[in-house]
C-alpha cells in the first residue's frame, strides 16, 4: 500500500501503526515474565528502557526531517519517564511475578479505557458513536478475557491490581506524550528511555536489588528494544496520525496478543470466554480501521514545526526555492498555516482538534 494512499486514509494509517505497536508490546509481556524471574522490579524496568534507548539513538532523524525536542519539553518528558518508564514497568514486573502471564496480559486492556477517558478529559477528543461502540466492544472483550481466567488466590489478586496500576500509569504516559507526537519519535524514545533507565537503575541500587544473570539482562534488553523502544516509536507515530483516544483503543489488541504468546509459551489457559473476548476485540478494531469521519471544519492560523508532506491538503506553503522546489517527501521546518475552511475525512490529529 503506497504512502500516498495511506495519507488519504488517516484512520487506516493510524490504525495500522497502532496495531504494529500493539503486536510488539503484546509479545513483550510474557517475555518480561520469562526473563524477569528472580530479577527485581526496578532492575527489570531499568533494563527494559536501557534497551529502548538503543532504538531511540538508532532511529532519530535529522532536524530537516523531524522536529527536534526543545528545552521546554523537559517537564513533560520527566512526567512521561516517571509514569511510563518507572511506575508502569515496575508495577507490571512486580505483578507478573505474582500472577500468570496470560492473566496479566489480559488485564492490560484497561489501558485503553483509561487512555480514552484521559484523552477526552484533557484534549476533548471527540468520540463519536462508532468510536464509542468500538471502545465498548474492546472493554467487553477485555472483561470476557479476564473472566476466562477465573478467580485466583490473594497473591494473584494483588498481582492483578499491580498490573492494573501499570495500565493507569501508561494511560497517563500516553496522555502526556500526545503533545510530543509532533517531535522526532526517535528523540522522544531516547530521552524517555534514558531518564527512565537512570531513575529505575538508581532506585534498584538504593534498594539493594541483586544483579541479574547475563542471560536475563540480555533478554530484558532485547525485549526493551522491541517491545518498549520500537513499540513506543510506532505508538507516537500512530498518535500523530490517529489521536490519543483511538490509538489507545486499537492498542488494546496488545493484551490478546500477549495472551496468545503466553499460551504458546506453555501457559495453558482459556476457553469459550477467551474466544468471545477475541471476537469482541477484533470487532472493535475493525470499527476503528473502517472509520471515516468527515464534515465542514475550520483551521485557524497557526505557526509550528513538525514533520509533514505537501500532498496532505494542509501544507501548501512555499519554501522560497521556486515552484515545485524543496517540497518533496517528508520534511520538517517551522511553517505557518493560513486560515482554512474545508471538508475531508479526518481524525483528531494535531491539525484537527476542533470541537463537534
Amino acid at each position: 500500500m503506497s504512502p500516498q494512499h495511506l495519507a488519504t486514509r488517516p484512520a487506516l494509517r493510524g490504525g495500522l501503526l497502532a496495531l504494529a505497536a500493539a503486536l510488539l508490546f503484546g509479545v513483550s509481556t510474557p517475555l518480561v515474565q520469562h526473563f524477569g524471574v528472580g530479577v527485581g522490579p526496578f532492575t527489570t524496568a531499568a533494563l527494559l528502557y536501557a534497551g529502548a534507548v538503543v532504538v531511540g539513538v538508532w532511529t532519530r532523524q535529522p532536524a530537516v526531517r523531524e522536529a527536534a525536542l526543545r528545552r521546554a519539553d523537559l517537564p513533560r518528558l520527566l512526567g512521561v519517564a516517571a509514569f511510563g518508564a518507572v511506575l508502569g514497568p515496575v508495577a507490571l514486573a512486580w505483578g507478573l511475578q505474582r500472577t500468570s502471564a496470560t492473566g496479566a496480559s489480559l488485564m492490560l486492556t484497561l489501558e485503553a479505557v483509561f487512555t480514552a477517558a484521559l484523552a477526552w478529559a484533557v484534549y476533548r477528543e471527540a468520540l463519536g458513536a462508532r468510536s464509542g461502540l468500538a471502545l465498548a466492544l474492546l472493554l467487553a472483550g477485555g472483561v470476557a478475557l479476564v473472566l476466562d481466567q477465573g478467580a485466583g488466590g490473594a497473591l494473584q489478586a494483588w498481582g492483578m491490581l499491580a498490573v492494573a496500576l501499570a495500565t493507569l500509569a501508561w494511560a497517563v504516559d500516553n496522555t502526556l506524550s500526545r503533545a510530543l507526537a509532533e517531535r522526532d519519535p526517535g528523540q522522544v524514545v531516547m530521552a524517555k528511555g534514558a531518564l527512565g533507565a537512570s531513575a529505575a537503575g538508581a532506585l534498584a541500587l538504593a534498594l539493594g536489588e541483586p544483579l541479574p544473570s547475563a542471560l536475563a539482562a540480555a533478554g530484558l534488553l532485547a525485549v526493551g528494544a522491541t517491545g518498549y523502544g520500537l513499540s513506543l516509536r510506532l505508538y507516537l507515530l500512530a498518535q500523530r496520525a490517529f489521536g490519543a483516544a483511538r490509538t489507545g483503543s486499537v492498542y488494546a489488541f496488545a493484551p490478546f496478543i500477549g495472551a496468545l504468546t503466553a499460551i504458546a509459551m506453555g501457559d495453558r489457559a482459556g476457553g469459550w470466554l477467551m474466544a468471545l473476548g477475541a471476537a469482541l476485540m477484533l470487532a472493535g478494531i475493525a470499527l476503528h480501521l473502517a472509520e471515516s469521519h468527515a464534515h465542514e471544519h475550520a483551521h485557524e492560523a497557526e505557526e509550528h514545526e513538525h514533520a509533514h508532506r505537501h500532498d496532505d491538503g494542509h501544507h501548501d506553503h512555499d519554501h522560497g526555492l521556486g515552484e515545485g522546489e524543496g517540497a518533496a517527501g517528508t520534511h520538517s521546518h517551522r511553517h505557518r498555516h493560513a486560515p482554512l475552511h474545508h471538508a475531508h475525512p479526518h481524525v483528531p490529529d494535531w491539525h484537527h482538534r476542533h470541537r463537534h
